[in-house]
């Protein structure tokens, strides 16, 4: 019959005036057009000269093309879809190395099904993601059903987009590793039920996947999810464990651990899997950059699961593939990275890195190298000249020394085991915390030292904190040593910058009107802050402090405030002393407060009730409708208090007068000890724990929406924080293939 289908119109039908590089693809243009006529193909024959041994001669043709072959008396008989299709292009090799259409048959026998042709088999591998329903309904459903169904969807993949080898593929573990991997994530929720855990099973339902971020994990990302780098080096390299982590970096330049998963393969289902629960568990809040290795399994999952992300490829990933990739360059390697680092840093513009890109490309002779033409077709993943929107907070960089994804480098190496990442991953936890808790003390206690009269050090002394400031007084210090020189006038004005450091000019661009600057060497894009030759281009403007565009709130000390920086600086300023000042006499507090029960007691009626007038004052309108509020409250926690200063009044010895209005806080976390503070009676009171089951634990039941039921957690008894967000709510996503500690 004659296929009377509308093909796209990027689809044109074969014609004999059609030529190709290669038969591979002429077979490529056949399969899009197919793909959109709606028939599946196969590659019917092939021939090569008996003289140069190279292919002349191909031809591809419909599915159904040709006659069942097999004999009706097999005794396994298997279905053919050959029904005597005629549909065919037959291409064939010029003198010139020039491929055309030798001959196209156009006419089938059968039905077309354009709106099914991804069930074909040859058609599965261009877009699995797209070609699979529930997917593409997924897609169009409100974030509530999304939510709710994400597990059932990604599992559950149809099996006509599946690979055979990808059939029951499953984490290869030692004996016990899976019932430690259990132990470990039911002891951290036990000690914070804010902990979030999922597995992936396959179709024979052992683990494929294994998916974990702890409380603080969950904290950082709130405040720091500009940019995240997820990180598969570990399992790529072959490690003994198939680790994959998600990283980001916070206020003080540290690494922060926002997930780590196990997983079995690289396919496109296991990181669609992965990104999707990596999203839930951070409350369907996308980043705004993510940075990955260049995959184009990992490109198609996040283009599908985070559309509103920026998803670039680490720099230091594309460096590190080049000797393996290019080793047809041998001695010539050298001279080929002067250039292509020129190419990719010193481009100013698209116009100077395409030039430059395909003059490097024939130098080398690099054409045909597929992986070269991959990187140019993902330039705007990578190439630093389309990226000048973006910061990257200091996680893109052409060294893994200098990058922080070499979170866990030092705890694990290649031949490390499962038992013993296991070992060390509370380590790692401990270390994380005592570092960001030595910056944090830093910062309250000392003041980093101004080197010059510059009003822009003088400008971010309080602002940004000691890490971002001690690297940005390096620029202004730097400014010293540069000389510019216009280059033209206008709106936007272009100044070269000599730098004798390194004896390197720049390009810097700055617009008055919109105070908006540019310069080549992007330190902004890469680091987020300003350069030395943006700052003394600012300076020779008569511009002497830093546009607040340019001041990231993620490198101040106000980062983890629930307020976003005015444009004030000078509000900034305030603030933070301000916070600076109640943070040392919290510390005193803290002491003198944890020297008896007595003072324990005052100490923390005073805090709380601080901090309700404090919450109040902050948002009247707000907490009018709701008096008691002190922002989301995990539990309420009133009742136990009075409960403590009844029993406590009941109880020989001192007895306590705390006032006559109630105390009420909002925190449920581990008691790691008591908060001390001193003034008052010295003696001691005794305690009695309202509500307090086995152990010291209480029996809190949680109910999940979701879930239609009642969750039941324990948690430890409940005390205020100093240093904390007191409103932080407490969050779980259960699904059906996520384990709680019940």
């Amino acid at each position: 019959m004659d296929s009377s289908v509308v093909v796209g119109s990027s689809i044109s039908e074969p014609h004999h005036e059609m030529e190709f590089e290669s038969h591979e693809a002429a077979y490529a243009f056949y399969k899009e057009y197919a793909k959109s006529a709606g028939f599946g193909t196969a590659k019917l024959s092939s021939r090569r000269s008996r003289a140069s041994k190279e292919f002349i001669d191909a031809k591809f043709s419909c599915i159904r093309y040709g006659n069942k072959q097999q004999s009706d008396d097999a005794i396994n008989p298997r279905p053919s879809p050959k029904i005597g299709c005629k549909a065919s292009m037959h291409v064939k090799r010029r003198q010139d190395g020039k491929w055309y259409v030798y001959s196209f048959v156009k006419e089938h026998n059968h039905e077309l099904l354009p709106a099914q042709a991804h069930f074909f088999r040859s058609h599965r591998s261009s877009d699995p993601l797209g070609n699979d329903v529930r997917v593409r309904r997924r897609k169009s459903s409100n974030a509530v059903s999304k939510l709710f169904s994400a597990y059932q969807n990604v599992d559950c993949l149809e099996n006509f987009v599946k690979h055979q080898h990808d059939k029951g593929r499953s984490l290869v573990l030692e004996a016990g590793h899976a019932q430690l991997l259990l132990e470990l994530f039911m002891h951290m929720q036990e000690e914070n039920p804010k902990f979030f855990y999922a597995v992936d099973l396959n179709e024979e339902h052992r683990l494929r996947n294994v998916f974990w971020v702890d409380a603080k994990g969950l904290e950082d990302f709130t405040y720091f999810s500009d940019v995240v780098s997820f990180d598969t080096t570990y399992f790529t390299s072959k490690y003994k464990i198939p680790l994959v982590l998600f990283l980001g970096v916070n206020h003080h330049i540290q690494p922060t651990l926002l997930g780590c998963a196990l997983i079995a393969d690289e396919t496109i289902f296991t990181y669609a899997w992965l990104l999707q629960t990596w999203l839930i568990a951070m409350g369907e809040r996308a980043p705004q950059v993510l940075l990955t290795d260049q995959n184009d399994a990992i490109k198609a999952a996040v283009a599908t699961f985070l559309p509103g992300t920026r998803h670039c490829f680490c720099l230091w990933h594309i460096l590190e593939k080049i000797p393996k990739q290019l080793q047809i360059l041998g001695a010539w390697h050298d001279s080929f990275m002067e250039k292509f680092n020129k190419c990719i840093h010193k481009s100013w513009n698209e116009e100077q890195f395409e030039k430059r890109w395909w003059k490097l490309v024939d130098s080398f002779s690099l054409g045909d190298v597929e992986w070269v033409r991959s990187l140019y077709d993902d330039r705007t993943y990578w190439v630093p000249t389309f990226m000048k929107d973006i910061s990257f907070a200091g996680l893109s960089t052409s060294s893994r020394s200098e990058c922080l994804n070499s979170l866990v480098d030092k705890y694990i190496h290649v031949d490390s085991s499962l038992r013993e990442f296991i070992e060390q991953y509370r380590v790692i936890l401990e270390d994380r915390h005592e570092e960001e808790a030595k910056a944090n003390f830093d910062a309250w206690h000392e003041t980093p030292d101004l080197k010059s009269p510059s009003p822009f050090e003088k400008q971010m002394l309080l602002v940004y904190t000691h890490e971002i400031f001690r690297k940005f007084q390096v620029e202004v210090l730097g400014a010293a040593a540069c000389h510019l020189k216009k280059e033209s006038d206008g709106v936007t004005t272009a100044y070269t910058v000599k730098d004798f450091e390194n004896n390197q000019n720049y390009l810097v661009e700055w617009n008055t009107s919109s105070s908006d600057i540019c310069c080549s060497c992007r330190l902004f894009e890469y680091k987020g802050y300003l350069c030395r030759h943006a700052i003394v281009v600012l300076q020779m403007s008569g511009v002497f402090s830093i546009p607040p565009k340019y001041i990231l709130k993620r490198w101040t000390n106000a980062a983890m405030s629930r307020h976003p920086i005015g444009e004030k600086l000078e509000e900034v300023q305030s603030k933070v002393r301000r916070f600076n000042d109640l943070c040392r006499r919290a510390i005193i507090l803290g002491e003198e407060g944890s020297l008896s029960q007595e003072s324990y007691y005052m100490a923390l009626g005073a805090i709380s009730e601080a901090l309700k007038q404090c919450v109040n004052f902050s948002n009247p309108v707000e907490n009018g409708m709701r008096p008691d509020s002190s922002g989301t409250h995990v539990c309420n926690v009133e009742e136990e208090y009075q409960s403590i200063i009844t029993s406590n009044n009941k109880a020989p010895g001192p007895k306590l007068n705390m006032g006559k209005k109630a105390v009420r806080t909002g925190v449920a976390c581990r008691n790691q000890g008591s908060i001390e503070n001193s003034g008052g009676d010295k003696g001691k009171v005794s305690l009695v724990e309202a509500g307090s089951g086995k152990d010291g634990f209480q029996h809190v039941e949680l109910t999940d929406p979701r879930s239609h039921g009642v969750m039941p957690m324990q948690f430890h008894n409940v005390v205020p924080s100093l240093f904390h967000n007191v409103s932080a709510p407490f969050h779980t996503t259960p699904s059906p293939h996520m384990h709680e500690n019940r």
